[in-house]
């Protein structure tokens, strides 16, 4: 099996960390500048790796094994959330990098490859998923056209800015791959909690948007008699409280629900508002209880909106599908970890979407985790341990030479 150098995998993984430094975490939104001199400093170590690096058109750093006749494709992404962690996708990517590394040295792997990639803006900056989209023929380039950041920034204005414009953008080739591998902090709390040390992931929720909208009627909130007002802001609260009650009778054992964001208009303390907004998001992994939940959410603003005094009115904003991880694949990773770690492993399914489950659409892919301290992600906070940094190199090398093999 080939040998993973832990005190590499840290060094490289502290040293991704110093582009976009902020406290303990990292700042890299997708195509700032810390963002593309990062993608250069990883594009320079592929190649140290003995692999070609090609930046694509819409940020993806590939790296291509150039004599291999079987390649596994590993990575993950290289951005981060807004004041976000040093390993939400920074891990994967750099267990990619010291996979394709420990590899080459490996003469029981001679014919077989790693392929090593960093895809661009899984954390959504401007658009859901583009570089895995991109790669596997999801992303249009209307869609590059229109796309822009919260902010106000258009897609194709950041692309030339960070020196993309004009660049061809890879597409996946079928007869290229024997599949896609990823690992990935958890994000969650349920290895550290259960004294586990690996996660082998059966499955990826899908995650269904819906905004919201109650209309009633702006006013003066000192004058407006309370059996005359149309309170928009009320009505929102009254109607996530129903929401909240409606999702838990039908909840399955891992559903989770959040509605994490809430707008009124105008925002002031002496106006009865006339509009308010929130965003309603519930994900799981099987498909039989996200739809009971879209009707039930849709009846209940039909509900809202029939007994007022506000109007109510619903618009869907996204959808991803679930997605099952290649039986076979988890197999592997299970099996290293037996041999690493035995007895401390769990199959679970992922809370969070990844690019592994746009990548499953097109190929066989599997999925890794490795604990999170305190189950913390998407906060300067996020950490895991050095040991199970390291352990967690070894057991996925390990899992990916035995998918390399055919085992």
């Amino acid at each position: 099996m080939p040998r993973t150098d832990g005190e590499r995998v840290i060094a490289d993984l502290k040293r991704l960390a110093e582009f976009g430094r902020y406290k303990t975490g990292v700042h890299r939104p997708t195509y700032s500048p810390e963002d593309v001199a990062s993608r250069q400093w990883l594009a320079d170590k592929f190649a140290e790796a003995g692999l070609d690096p090609v930046i694509d058109g819409i940020g993806n750093v590939i790296g291509r094994n150039p004599s291999a006749q079987r390649r596994l494709l590993v990575g993950s992404h290289s951005e981060t959330q807004p004041h976000g962690g040093w390993l939400d996708g920074a891990l994967g990517v750099i267990y990619g990098l010291e996979l394709a590394r420990a590899a080459a040295a490996d003469p029981a792997l001679a014919g077989l490859g790693i392929e090593a990639v960093a895809w661009a803006d899984e954390e959504g900056h401007y658009g859901n998923m583009l570089g895995s989209r991109s790669f596997t023929g999801g992303l249009s380039e209307t869609e590059i056209e229109t796309a822009a950041s919260r902010e106000g920034k258009k897609l194709r204005d950041a692309l030339a800015e960070a020196g993309l414009a004009g660049r061809p953008r890879e597409l996946f080739d079928p007869s290229r791959y024997v599949g896609y591998l990823e690992a990935h902090i958890e994000q969650g709390n349920t290895l550290e909690s259960t004294g586990l040390r690996i996660g082998i992931v059966e499955g990826i929720v899908g995650i269904w948007n819906y905004w919201v909208t109650l209309t009633g009627e702006q006013n003066h909130a000192g004058t407006t008699q309370m059996i005359r007002r149309k309170d928009a802001g009320s009505a929102m609260v009254r109607l996530a409280s129903r929401i909240n009650d409606r999702f838990a009778e039908i909840a399955g054992p891992r559903t989770v629900w959040t509605i994490g964001r809430m707008l009124l208009d105008p925002n002031a303390p002496s106006i009865v508002p006339g509009r308010a907004e929130m965003q309603v998001q519930f994900r799981d992994t099987d498909t039989n209880i996200l739809e009971p939940f879209e009707r039930a959410l849709h009846e209940l603003v039909a509900e809202a909106d029939h007994a007022g005094p506000c109007r109510a009115a619903i618009a869907p904003l996204s959808k991803t599908a679930p997605a099952a991880m290649d039986p076979g694949f988890q197999t592997q990773i299970e099996a290293a970890a037996e041999r690493h770690a035995p007895g401390r492993h769990l199959r679970m399914p992922s809370g969070a979407g990844h690019d592994a489950q746009i990548l499953s659409r097109r190929m066989r892919s599997g999925m890794m985790f490795v604990p999170s301290l305190k189950g913390i992600s998407h906060h300067w906070s996020e950490d895991t341990t050095e040991a199970d940094i390291v352990l967690g190199a070894q057991v996925f090398a390990d899992a990916a030479a035995a998918i390399l093999r055919g085992a």
